[in-house]
């Protein structure tokens, strides 16, 4: 198998088995993924603030398997810096939000692809869990199921 850069980003702020699932398969199909990682401030304009920080949301993407190497998203809703730096050839996504909207959000334009010889990939997304669905559930968890360490 021919190795060749995989980009993905996101915030990752609780890894679930969504996330391994995407990184997995990524890994499985293109041999190398880059992934690319939202600031705090980005991501707290763009969902909320993350509850890890960039570091220790860094520190569990580096510790990854399937993850070769992690960069920061330095433009925010502008990715092209941070997909030109990470050299990839594929842009690896989730289904669940894709075409014009994932493209804008990104700053991508078809022109910008074609350009660098990047194509768009769309891998199924995993049904029944996400970050948001995490955050409910630890959300109804009655204060005394919550131990301190």
């Amino acid at each position: 198998m021919a190795t060749i850069k995989a980009y993905i980003g996101g915030t990752f702020d609780l890894m679930h088995p969504g996330h391994v699932a995407l990184l997995k398969r990524a890994k499985e199909e293109y041999g190398y993924v880059v992934v690319s990682l939202n600031s705090d401030e980005f991501a707290t304009k763009y969902k909320r603030k993350p509850l890890m920080t960039m570091l220790e949301r860094m520190n569990i993407m580096s510790a990854c398997k399937y993850v070769d190497e992690v960069i920061m998203n330095v433009g925010g809703e502008d990715s092209t810096p941070a997909i030109l730096t990470s050299q990839a050839k594929v842009i690896v996504h989730g289904d669940d939000w894709q075409g014009e909207p994932l493209m804008q959000q990104m700053g991508l334009t078809q022109e910008f692809l074609d350009k660098h010889g990047i194509q768009m990939v769309y891998y199924k997304y995993t049904p029944g869990i996400s970050t948001s669905d995490l955050l409910c559930r630890l959300a109804s968890l009655p204060p005394a199921s919550v131990k301190k360490d």
